[in-house]
């Protein structure tokens, strides 16, 4: 699969992460294994666009262009996934650097042709310089980044995670694309899980698809200073229940909480016992990391209960929408 062509689209939506955006969009060209294209989607920010237009305008492999869709991650991927030529696409996280391999190792994976998705590990960078003592590894899915209990090498998983993942083109052509309503908007309550939605849906759709994750297509995400307090941990955690309530509605519970289950079961208690061990050995932050966890747990429980409640009255819905594809000479700047 050495001719692959995979196109690389990164949503934004702040001129507040300029240097971030940069700092992406230059990983991504710096790849052992170069990109097809970039695709830069600005979520409603004229300002934005106009100056990543101005930035890139001599850069043939960068592409600029708006949301095509209603504000929010969601809408800006699909709006990607329909402008691109590649036949797999790729997505960063606009506060993110890839590794030197990252592309190259998500095209290894598409080598079997039942392979629909491949996703990665995203390692935590942390604004302090080091991890704060109370934060659990179990947890680091609240920074956008791999946790402690997601299985490790190149494994088939239920789903990949979104801000480093890739799919085959025909992927979308089966399923749909993300749907809107579930992610992120901007900075609004961080909700999530539309990459949850999107492979359980594809496989229905597609039976036979094989889903993968290979730990060495590494990218480094940055975690802001005001992610390393509790006060985020617990509201990301919330919202997070609220969102695992959207997908369980959607695809039913067995499927939709199919992970989660052995996550609580296993993972957590594991990581309260190794938690109270530390801290009766004296290690610094032991007792925190198990009071997070279940801090987190009860907290991301409330928020399912309530979301649950809210879903069967109607009052919170999301939409999948076909991906139609776009004129690539039109709407970008290069």
């Amino acid at each position: 699969m050495s001719d692959l062509g995979v196109s690389v689209v990164i949503c934004v939506y702040t001129e507040d992460r300029w240097e971030d955006i940069l700092a992406a969009v230059s990983s991504v060209r710096a790849q052992s294994r170069p990109a097809l294209e970039t695709l830069l989607v600005v979520d409603h920010n004229p300002a934005l666009l106009e100056r990543l237009a101005k930035e890139y305008k001599e850069a043939d492999e960068v592409r600029v262009l708006a949301n095509a869709g209603p504000r929010g991650l969601s809408a800006g991927r699909n709006t990607g996934i329909a402008a691109s030529r590649g036949e797999v696409i790729a997505f960063l996280d606009d506060d993110a650097v890839a590794e030197r391999d990252w592309l190259r190792r998500f095209a290894e994976g598409y080598a079997d042709p039942r392979v629909m998705a491949v996703g990665g590990r995203t390692m935590p960078i942390w604004a302090s310089g080091r991890r704060p003592a109370w934060f659990p590894e179990e947890f680091d899915w609240v920074v956008g980044c791999t946790y402690r209990g997601l299985p490790t090498g190149l494994v088939r998983v239920r789903n990949v995670l979104g801000g480093n993942a890739s799919f085959r083109r025909t992927a979308f052509d089966a399923a749909g694309g993300f749907a809107t309503g579930i992610g992120r908007d901007g900075d609004r309550r961080p909700l999530g899980c539309e990459e949850t939605e999107l492979c359980i849906r594809l496989s229905r759709a597609r039976p036979d698809a094989i889903l993968l994750i290979d730990d060495r297509a590494v990218i480094h995400h940055r975690v802001p200073e005001a992610r390393e307090h509790f006060g985020y941990f617990r509201t990301r955690a919330y919202a997070e229940g609220l969102s695992k309530a959207l997908v369980a509605r959607s695809v039913g519970a067995d499927k939709g909480l199919e992970s989660e289950r052995r996550y609580a079961t296993r993972v957590l208690p594991a990581g309260v016992a190794r938690g109270l061990r530390d801290a009766a050995l004296a290690r610094p932050g032991g007792a925190g990391r198990a009071g997070a966890i279940v801090a987190g747990v009860l907290t991301a429980a409330g928020g399912y209960v309530v979301g649950s409640v809210r879903a069967r009255r109607g009052g919170t819905s999301f939409s999948v929408a076909a991906i139609e594809e776009a004129d690539h000479d039109r709407g970008g700047s290069s």
